[in-house]
């Protein structure tokens, strides 16, 4: 997920060229989320995925959200694993291993080459974000999703722990400006522009940070978030310092999920 400019392309590229940043990420939100129950299990729990179902995932990264969960895998008759970053899909692979009806293949969501009305189910999770022709994307979805299937896509909210680190950088003489292309706030008419039927769901969770250098190789995987890493890492430590309480930082966090028919 991104933090910063939503406008440099090339840095997000960078960001997603392999999967050692979004590694990094996911495992700092398993480490101090206090939910312990997980985004990606959460994510997976609402799928609704019918016995056979073909399944279109878009912008898959490392696949972990599907670890764990063979049960809903096996329910697919095909899933489609698709990222634009080859190296990604190669990790996903190496996570989900070789799977009879698993497939990976690198696709672009403003043009996808699958034929109409083609999957039962389409999941684009953390991504919808960072597209540039968000209309053109969501058109794509629409056209390759059966009549009656279902679109899953999660993303961030405008009150997220992003934003407190922003309003902490700012103080810091940066600029900062968190991606809102695409959030649990704007999302729901965006998505509509394609689908009659949107649902929000929300993730109720938070961030109990103990370890402050935790938090300074989490904001260092971004290659976006270039007001920060442009600091000396010394002084990206003592922004943070400032707002440790009884030891620890306490984040709000503002995810979620839209369900489209």
């Amino acid at each position: 997920m991104q933090i910063g400019s939503s406008n440099d392309s090339a840095a997000v590229k960078a960001q997603y060229a392999t999967s050692k940043g979004l590694d990094i990420r996911i495992a700092f939100h398993e480490k101090y989320s206090t939910n312990h129950q997980g985004y990606g299990n959460w994510i997976v729990s609402n799928y609704e995925i019918p016995q056979g179902a073909k399944v279109l995932e878009l912008g898959c990264g490392t696949g972990s959200s599907w670890l764990g969960h063979d049960d809903v895998l096996a329910r697919c008759g095909k899933l489609v694993m698709t990222d634009l970053s080859d190296g990604m899909l190669e990790k996903a692979q190496e996570n989900l291993g070789e799977r009879d009806n698993v497939e990976y293949q690198n696709a672009d969501i403003q043009d996808l080459v699958f034929k109409d009305n083609e999957f039962d189910v389409v999941i684009a999770n953390g991504m919808l974000y960072h597209v540039p022709d968000l209309t053109k994307a969501l058109q794509e979805v629409r056209r390759v999703l059966k009549d009656g299937g279902v679109f899953y896509c999660s993303t961030l909210g405008e009150n997220n722990f992003t934003d407190i680190l922003a309003t902490w950088f700012e103080l810091g003489g940066e600029e900062f400006h968190p991606n809102h292309n695409f959030t649990m706030q704007n999302g729901g008419e965006k998505l509509r522009c394609a689908f009659e039927h949107v649902d929000a769901l929300f993730y109720e969770d938070s961030l109990h940070v103990t370890e402050v250098e935790d938090l300074v190789e989490y904001l260092c995987s971004l290659a976006s978030f270039k007001a920060v890493l442009n600091l000396p890492v010394q002084r990206m430590r003592e922004i943070l310092q400032e707002h440790v309480k009884d030891g620890a930082i306490d984040f709000q966090k503002d995810y979620g999920m839209f369900v489209c028919r």
